[in-house]
């Protein structure tokens, strides 16, 4: 009994998986979705259904395949080690992209105390550029301060977004919603499409639900709702508050706004609390981005530890801390910045959610297909293969949408991204073959 009071319990694990999704992936897209319209908001309905199947099915997966690797080794259970080379590599670089994304966000709420980073492409790549450099050198300390940091930071984003879900309707005008909701005369099948990738940064992330599995006390029951009820609260904030802001902040504004959340409190009540705002969200960027930058080198040194990436990820300080895999991984985030510079934050931060959204939506096909066969070999009862299987074909037809509705652009850049993967696993992939499984053998 003494054990299982110090797991935790489903409240504790739904919260936990609300905040990690929530993080700063809300904190720009308001600016993005109002480019397209209030029409967009119904994208959040199509998002939030994948989302749960998703992170449903990633929750199975752990509780019949309680492996290390996440869904790399979900998908090695049924596609083989290249399969978990590939999803590994795949989800490296979605993070990678993730990140940029993320350090542009800060930069866009920094620019009103710091002008200057507004002024054009190379102060927003600067700006940008160095607070990778500033989150990778402050892991240098190690896990444990980076864990303390973001648990503190990410409230940051979810107070005020958390908030204005609440009290933003105090202000809501109708009028001012209604001139936003199609000012392009969309389709609405075509909104839906074109804010799929945007709702979609939203919840990325929730492929982590299922990795606290020995943490939870009666993890077969508390797990798969914790995911459910957690995405289903994410996702009621994301609606909430994304509405409301329409309803405030007039359209066109809201479109070239670098700060929306700022913009939108100092709409309602002054400029003062929208600096406060402002430095919330910063806060809460850094931290999230601290806290990105060691899973993103945790993941190169566990795929390291496979012997499927350079050693080099493998190499741990006295801290704890891989010191090569983050300076590496720093470089790569700089080129990707640097090769997606443009003048207009949002416009970058859409380009690179898109290609995050793609290089992610990869490995979650891989790894829920994978159910299927995990839930064979671990002997399932019919019933369970059939209710999981209707709910995995429900995540991965979503993920097969949005796919589809992230672009030609997003989809052809993963594309020869994942071909060049195939080459990098062919170089290696004499490690995992015994000479006696040639077939020129005499």
């Amino acid at each position: 009994m003494a054990d299982s009071n110090k797991k935790m319990s489903l409240v504790g694990l739904t919260t936990l998986v609300a905040v990690n999704m929530m993080g700063s992936g809300i904190i720009m897209l308001p600016s993005s979705m109002a480019q397209i319209g209030a029409v967009s908001l119904l994208s959040w309905i199509v998002t939030a259904i994948g989302s749960m199947a998703i992170a449903y099915s990633f929750a199975q997966c752990g509780i019949y395949c309680p492996r290390a690797g996440g869904m790399s080794a979900y998908t090695e259970e049924a596609h083989g080690k290249s399969a978990f080379f590939l999803c590994s590599y795949l989800y490296f670089l979605s993070l990678v992209i993730g990140n940029v994304a993320i350090g542009i966000s800060a930069v866009g709420y920094l620019t009103p105390f710091f002008p200057w980073l507004g002024s054009g492409a190379i102060p927003l790549f600067i700006g940008t550029a160095g607070l990778i450099w500033l989150t990778t050198l402050a892991n240098f300390g190690g896990p444990s301060i980076t864990g303390k940091l973001g648990s503190i930071t990410v409230w940051g984003v979810i107070i005020p977004v958390a908030g204005l879900s609440v009290i933003g309707w105090f202000w809501f005008d109708r009028a001012v919603f209604a001139q936003a909701w199609n000012p392009a005369n969309l389709q609405v099948s075509d909104a839906i499409a074109q804010s799929i990738p945007l709702t979609l940064w939203a919840f990325l992330g929730m492929e982590s639900a299922a990795q606290n599995f020995d943490a939870v006390d009666n993890p077969k029951r508390n797990v798969p709702l914790a995911c459910l009820f957690g995405t289903l609260g994410a996702a009621v904030v994301y609606v909430l508050s994304t509405t409301v802001i329409q309803g405030i902040v007039p359209n066109a504004e809201l479109a070239n706004s670098s700060a929306p959340f700022a913009f939108v409190y100092a709409r309602m009540f002054n400029d003062g609390i929208g600096n406060i705002i402002m430095a919330l969200a910063v806060m809460a960027c850094v931290g999230s981005l601290l806290g990105w930058q060691f899973t993103l080198a945790q993941t190169a040194k566990v795929t390291a530890d496979q012997g499927l990436f350079p050693k080099l990820f493998s190499r741990l300080s006295a801290r704890n801390a891989p010191l090569l895999g983050l300076l590496f991984c720093g470089v790569m985030q700089t080129l990707v910045a640097l090769s997606t510079i443009s003048p207009n934050a949002s416009a970058q931060f859409n380009k690179l959610i898109n290609l995050a959204a793609v290089t992610n939506l990869i490995p979650y096909i891989t790894s829920l297909s994978a159910l299927l066969v995990i839930m064979y070999k671990a002997e399932v009862t019919m019933a369970i293969f059939r209710r999981n299987s209707l709910i995995m074909l429900v995540g991965l037809f979503y993920c097969l949408y949005a796919l589809y509705a992230s672009g030609l652009e997003a989809v052809f850049g993963a594309t020869l991204v994942m071909a060049f993967g195939y080459l990098l696993f062919g170089s290696i992939a004499k490690r995992f073959v015994s000479a006696l499984d040639s077939p020129n053998k005499p």
